[in-house]
């Protein structure tokens, strides 16, 4: 298991101190992470893990809708709290906040169902997309560059991710509102579908506001561009495994105000549509003009 795996599965293995109030409450860690701020996608996902503690064995998480309301500090652990808001017949409602210092810096509500039969269709897995295996690799294309994010986005993360058509770390080859990704976990995961769950779910915050800049013609290294998310929704369609490869397609439908807006599809490799995604987000750009 490779290094930058361990940490996330570490990170998701939340603990159950016994303390009650009228909520469950559960611990975890922080990664570390450059400038001293927890990575969005670890809260949430440890959020997801933290809820379904809280429910049956046989109800996965289908739903969740989130708001990062303060930075979190990775030399900090992470308490949660659930409300176990309603148990149904076949849904279950939970409602996790996520607190450092006493202050909440994630509130989030997820849904819960049981496998039940019923009516199905969905989109389909654009074509022409070129295989993983051809594209290069963030490590590929960082490597050698000494500076903390790129040393971290190359080799510290735990998720191995591929541009299409090209990244947008240095520069921005045709402004355009779409872009695409490969994804998956370096290295194998246990058979859990709730990791699996929640490890797309920490990834699908990766990229997802990436469109925003490259409509603009904006790279990563940028002066003075600050990007922060805002909130988050996403659904589970079908279970899928986060240690193979995923297909992330993206697309801005609007910014303005110091905003943006992205949403995503994730497919896995035979076509099935894993998830759907959207994502507000703050992204400043200094004397931005169109």
């Amino acid at each position: 298991m490779s290094a930058p795996l361990d940490s996330l599965l570490h990170a998701l293995d939340l603990t159950d101190t016994g303390a009650r109030t009228s909520e469950d409450i559960f611990t975890g860690p922080s990664e570390w992470a450059p400038g001293g701020r927890v990575f969005g996608g670890q809260v949430l996902a440890q959020s997801v893990v933290a809820a379904a503690r809280t429910v049956a064995d046989d109800r996965f998480v289908h739903s969740m809708h989130g708001y990062f309301l303060r930075p979190g500090n990775v030399d900090l652990p992470i308490t949660f709290s659930v409300d176990r808001i309603h148990d149904g017949r076949s849904f279950s409602t939970r409602r996790t906040q996520a607190y450092q210092d006493g202050r909440p810096i994630f509130s989030m509500i997820a849904s819960f169902q049981d496998e039940d039969p019923g009516l199905e269709h969905q989109d389909e897995m654009p074509a022409g997309i070129p295989d993983p295996e051809t594209l290069p690799s963030a490590a590929d294309m960082l490597a050698g560059i000494d500076n903390p994010v790129a040393k971290q986005w190359a080799t510290g993360r735990a998720f191995d991710i591929r541009h299409i058509p090209t990244p947008i770390y240095f520069q921005v080859p045709e402004k355009t509102s779409h872009q695409a990704v490969w994804m998956r976990v370096l290295g194998d995961m246990p058979d859990n579908d709730l990791l699996h769950r929640a490890a797309i779910a920490y990834a699908s915050d990766y990229t997802i506001l990436e469109p925003i800049l490259r409509a603009h013609g904006i790279p990563w290294v940028t002066p003075g561009l600050k990007i922060a998310s805002l909130d988050h929704a996403m659904w589970w369609h079908r279970p899928a495994r986060a240690d193979e490869w995923l297909l992330y397609v993206q697309e801005s439908i609007s910014a303005r105000g110091g905003r943006g807006l992205s949403r995503g599809k994730i497919f896995d490799r035979a076509g099935n549509l894993v998830a759907s995604i959207a994502q507000e987000g703050m992204v400043r750009v200094p004397d931005a003009r169109d």
